[in-house]
Formats: C-alpha cells, structure tokens, sequence
C-alpha cells in the first residue's frame, strides 16, 4: 500500500533512514527473494495448517535469551540506549504509573535493557504487570528509522518497555527447542492487535472513510503524533505521550487503532431496542463508532473460492455471542470482563468478524466461525480444516495488564498437546506466533527497502514458532518473515489467488520445513 501524501516530510525521512539502515540488520543468514521462493515441495507435504495467535510480546522480551538466536546480547549500543524526546539518552530509566507518574513500585534503573524477572524488578511469570502502549503511530516513532531507541520515550510506562524475560522454564521455551523458533519474524503492521489481526486475514487496514473527528488522529506538521501540552519534560528519565484526540483512524479514513466491530460480539451493546445482533451505530463515548462492515477481500474468501475447508476458532466466542447480545443497559460479564468465570474475551481480536461476508445470519458465519473447545473436539476426531486459525480466549492470550505469561504458556503448551495426538498431526503445520510487540523493545531493526517496506509496516520483531512432523528439529531459523508470511504459505500451498498486500520479500515458512 503506498505511502499516501498527507505523511509529512519526517515520516517519509523515516522510510528513508528504514531504508537505508534497516536491512542491515535484519536480513542475516538467508536472502530474501530465496526465502520467497522456497522449495514448493516441502509446502505440498503439509495438508493442515494450524495457526495459534498469542499477544503482545517482542522477541528480546520473551526469546531474547535463546541460544543461538539474535538475541539481546547482540544489540548494538545504538538500540540498547534509548533517547528522550530531544535526542539526547534518557538519565535512567522510569516506570511510569496509571497517572503518568513515576510507579513508587518500580526502580529507577539504568539506560539499558533489564530483566523483569530478576533483581531489582523480581516479577514472576504468573504475574500481571504493566502493558506498554502499542499503537500504529507510536510503533514508527519507536522504531525511530531502525535504531529502536524511542521506546521508553514513546511509551506510556516509560522504562518498563524495556523489560525482557528469561522464559526458560517456559513449556513454549521447550517446543521452540524441539523445533524451529524463527528469529527474523515481524509483525506485520506498525502498532497494536486489532490492525495486526487484519493484517493476518488479508494484509490490509480496514476502511472509516466516515469516522467523526473524534476518532481522527491529530498529527504536529511533521508526521508524528501531537505532543501534549502538559507532557514533562525532556530528560526527566521517560515522557508519557499521547494523541489528542482518538487516535483510530488516519486523515485518510484507513482505520490502524483499536476499533469495534459492527456485529456482535463488539465493544458496543446493541441500540436500545435495536437488533441485538448488531453494534449500536452511534457508538459510544469511549470507543467511537462501530467500524462499519468491510468489503476487503480476505483469506478466508480466497480460500473458500478454491474449495479449501478453514476455519476461526476463538477462545470464549459462543460466550461472547450471548452476553453480546444483552440490552445495552445490562452490564456485560463476558466482553472485556474480567470475572473469575469470563475469558476475558476481546471483541477487537475478531477479524473476520469486521466483514459484511460473515455477518450474523449469513451461511459463512455458520460455516466458518467457532468456538475456541470446537478446536480440541476436531482435533481430537481428526476433522480439523486445512486451515485453523486459534485465538485463545483473552485470558490465554499472554496480554500483559489483564493476564500473564505463565497461565497463557500452559494453555497453549495444552493445545499443541492436543493436536499432537491429533489423527491430523502426521501432516500438521503449527505456527505459534504473537499479533504484535506489545509496545515492548526489540534491537532488530524491521526489514525496509523495496519489496519490505510499506505504509503499513512491517513493525518490530515478535516471535515465532513453527512445529510439526515436517519441521527442522533444534532449529533457529533466520529468514526474514512477517505475518503476511502466514498468508504467502497459505496462498503458495493451495494455490490461491494472492492477496495484494503481502509484501514481495517476505517468506513463505519454507526454510523451516525439511
């Protein structure tokens, strides 16, 4: 998608600098135009696909430890020193609060990466900690032109994006050891889960040509987002920035923050006295209109075009229908919960459910979208499609600030279990990756250049990864990949009309088959 005219001269000198300086880090072991057209025999070995879409964590945050990797003790003091808001490194390093404070909980620290679960920070994995902003334009100043030292500055936690777990204890840790853990994985759109959930089902933002102003970003002459007045000041350790106004939608109308959907289960209750099935269309204050339905061609058409079965399975969906669906003046027990019995279910991580394609009454709906246990009984009876796509319920999901790492680490190690013992799994492919950074640092810089780079992104590096009988044992793959990578397998393998986004460059998960 290219770089429309209302980015101003900054932005597109950030392209350039991702350009010019990105790659170089990025590309290691294996050419990209090599990695897009790996062997297309290996692709035909695999009948299933199966992909499981975890939350919110940079590769250095949870594998930047992992031997053999490009981990953090690679990172260049470029990255590892991160800059205040007037160019210069930060003093040290603060957490900031819920009220854009100094957190009296956290240490200062020194300007570097430090270990979250050691002294002097000591939090556990079974732990809710603090969750750093993680949105489309914050993400691109983040990544400051491919030297990754804005994080803390551009973060509403200040020091804390600066975390990094030793997981090694970890079940994943595990399995990414017995198979391969792609170390050149990138999310494939700048900032947060409900673009990157687009991105994984048709390499696209969605459309708002309508959206109110409320909903607009408010962008300085530069490019970058509006800096608020009462802000502190420089060098005070870390500033918290925010966008005046919503912050959702781009003057152009393309939607890149987080948004409803116009069906339910959405963030917004149905109109009073409306059809319960559907979004109030007016909104609500805190999250704006509904998105209105999308037309985008996606992978679930391409593939239902071909006669490929698919599927989406979501963690807490039939839940979610039914507590979406209540009058809008009863408090909701479900969506966003977060009650002992909820799964904390996310409206937001719905994809699909965006399209007018799968709106409440339609065959495809009926078809195509299920419920989270309808995985485990598929699985179990050998029925699963060739294509299944896994979001776990919000409560799996390993999101920082409503769960934690530990609890989504043994639900998913639970599931990949499961499909191990699948009928299924003799010809199964599992890619486990994450839908985004979640605001977190990570020292390798995104792929850019001709065939990478795009207004979209890719962002910063997530982790990933590939399991299965036809999977390199022990093995940390370089190749350079995206999320749009997942649909250039998918698009290779059945031979499928593509999907125009995806970018030239990336991989198709080949390299990582034997």
């Amino acid at each position: 998608m290219p770089v429309r005219r209302f980015f101003a001269p900054r932005l597109l000198a950030l392209a350039a600098a991702l350009l010019a300086a990105g790659c170089a880090g990025t590309v290691a072991d294996t050419p990209a135009a090599a990695a897009a057209t790996a062997d297309p025999a290996r692709l035909q070995r695999v009948r299933h696909l199966v992909v499981i879409y975890a939350e919110n964590h940079s590769f250095d945050n949870l594998y930047g430890l992992f031997p053999g990797a490009d981990g953090i003790a690679n990172a260049s003091p470029q990255s590892r020193t991160q800059l205040d808001h007037d160019g210069q490194p930060l003093k040290e390093l603060i957490v900031f609060g819920s009220d854009g404070k100094p957190d009296a909980r956290y240490p200062r620290m020194p300007n570097a990466p430090f270990q979250i679960n050691a002294a002097p920070v000591n939090r556990r994995m079974d732990e809710i900690v603090p969750s750093p902003i993680h949105a489309f334009w914050h993400n691109q100043e983040q990544i400051n032109g491919g030297a990754n030292n804005r994080f803390a500055a551009m973060s509403n936690v200040g020091g804390w994006s600066m975390g990094y777990y030793d997981t090694s204890s970890l079940k994943l840790w595990q399995w990414a050891k017995d198979y391969t853990l792609a170390d050149r994985f990138f999310m494939g759109a700048f900032g947060g889960s409900y673009l990157n959930h687009q991105y994984l089902v048709c390499a696209c933002a969605p459309l708002h040509a309508g959206a109110p102003a409320s909903m607009r970003v408010v962008l300085e002459a530069d490019g970058t987002l509006k800096k608020l007045p009462d802000s502190p000041s420089a060098n005070v350790g870390a500033v918290k920035v925010v966008s005046r106004g919503g912050g959702q939608v781009a003057p152009d109308g393309l939607s890149v923050n987080t948004s409803q959907p116009p069906y339910q289960p959405s963030g917004i209750p149905p109109a009073a006295g409306g059809r319960p099935e559907l979004a109030d269309p007016k909104g609500t204050p805190s999250s704006g209109e509904p998105v209105p339905p999308q037309t985008a061609r996606t992978i679930g058409d391409t593939l239902s075009a071909k006669g490929v079965s698919w599927a989406w399975y979501a963690g807490g969906w039939n839940q979610a229908l039914a507590d979406g669906q209540r009058p809008p003046d009863q408090k909701r027990t479900v969506i966003y919960a977060a009650g002992n019995d909820s799964p904390m279910f996310q409206p937001h991580h719905q994809p699909f459910n965006y399209h007018g394609r799968f709106a409440p009454g339609t065959g495809d709906r009926a078809r195509h979208l299920k419920d989270g246990h309808q995985l485990l009984a598929d699985a179990a009876a050998g029925t699963l499609p060739a294509v299944s796509f896994y979001k776990p319920p919000g409560r799996y999901t390993q999101h920082p600030s409503y769960t934690d790492l530990q609890s989504g680490d043994a639900h998913i190690a639970g599931v990949l279990d499961a499909l191990r013992a699948s009928p299924q799994w003799k010809d199964m492919l599992i890619v486990v990756t994450y839908d985004e950074n979640g605001g977190y640092w990570d020292h390798v810089a995104p792929p850019a250049g001709p065939g990478w780079g795009d207004r979209l992104g890719p962002g910063t590096r997530v982790p990933a990864l590939l399991i299965g009988p036809h999977v390199k044992r022990g093995h940390v793959d370089h190749t350079p990949y995206d999320t749009g990578s997942i649909l250039k397998f998918i698009t290779q393998r059945w031979d499928l009309e593509p999907q125009p986004g995806v970018r030239q460059n990336t991989g198709n998960l080949g390299a990582a088959l034997q």
